[in-house]
């Protein structure tokens, strides 16, 4: 399951070689990175690039809801680590031809994301090219009291949740989703997360993350996994699962979450987090096999499945 191709092999080799630093306690591998500015609460930085041709289709998406998306995956990422965002610094490289209306249409987007969380845009870098869009948001966030909530804090026996549902964001969902900073400020609040991760490539793969990151293993419950609506209709054009949906198509955006057996009932009990709906779907184990159960018990192979960036 530790694949060395394509993107995570790539960000694997990165990671390997990072060293540490004493203002980087949280460097690469995580969903954010956490620097000391000032005294010992750790500022959260993180950033994320989208492309033309491959992160979106411009003529299908529109660039209103790309400056959305823009902005609320980087606030997903802070959703992910339990912070609070800050601002924002945006860099776009916009095509020549109708560039000017292209960026108005952009900044509006960013704007209503930001503005909906109070995450103003504090700056960035404006650059033109015969090429298609390429936006990067670059977010400053804070982190909560218990610190950011990383991928390698599990422990065996920890229960998995999950918020919403997951599968079949391609028809919509992947530009128009929420990012869960509510829940998440909600959850640290009245809750210890042990680890966290938002799901953006795919709820097999991001809790792979975990995992991996914790070198442990976990079972998954398939009747647990709570499915989209959007998966049940995808799965009937595409002939797949709803559960192969749910658990590989990516862009879900919505968090993964770890916590100890005595807080995961009092979470089972309360079974939301700002309205939002949490579902137990599973549990860490000692063991770094990963498993799906079956409704009758049975084990069998969970592939960590989801959408990875190709290239040789």
């Amino acid at each position: 399951m530790n694949d060395t191709t394509g993107e995570f092999g790539l960000i694997r080799w990165i990671v390997a070689r990072s060293g540490t630093h004493p203002r980087v306690p949280l460097g690469p591998g995580d969903d954010t990175a956490g620097v000391l500015l000032r005294g010992d609460r750790q500022t959260l930085l993180t950033t994320d690039m989208l492309l033309e041709g491959s992160c979106f289709l411009l003529a299908e998406a529109g660039a209103l809801r790309i400056g959305r998306k823009a902005m609320n995956v980087n606030l997903s990422d802070i959703a992910a680590m339990g912070g609070t965002p800050v601002c924002a610094l945006v860099s776009v490289a916009l095509p020549r031809d109708g560039g000017r209306a292209l960026g108005e249409e952009l900044y509006r987007g960013l704007r209503e994301a930001g503005d909906r969380f109070d995450t103003p845009i504090a700056g960035g870098d404006t650059n033109t090219w015969d090429g298609g869009l390429t936006i990067s948001v670059a977010l400053v966030g804070e982190s909560s009291d218990l610190g950011p909530i990383r991928r390698d804090g599990a422990s065996a026996g920890e229960w998995i949740f999950v918020t919403g549902s997951f599968g079949g964001s391609i028809l919509g969902r992947h530009l128009d989703f929420t990012p869960r900073l509510a829940e998440a400020a909600e959850l640290v609040r009245d809750f210890h997360p042990r680890s966290m991760i938002d799901v953006s490539d795919g709820l097999s793969a991001d809790l792979w993350h975990i995992c991996e990151a914790s070198a442990l293993g976990a079972i998954v419950d398939t009747d647990a996994i709570p499915i989209s609506d959007d998966a049940r209709t995808l799965a009937a054009r595409t002939g797949r699962t709803p559960l192969d949906h749910a658990l590989s198509d990516g862009e879900d955006f919505e968090l993964v979450f770890t916590l100890t057996p005595d807080e995961g009932r009092r979470m089972v009990e309360r079974a939301s987090l700002a309205g939002t709906p949490v579902t137990k779907i599973g549990e860490m184990t000692a063991s770094t096999r990963y498993h799906l159960r079956r409704a009758d018990g049975t084990l069998e192979v969970l592939e960590p499945k989801g959408y990875s960036h190709p290239m040789s």
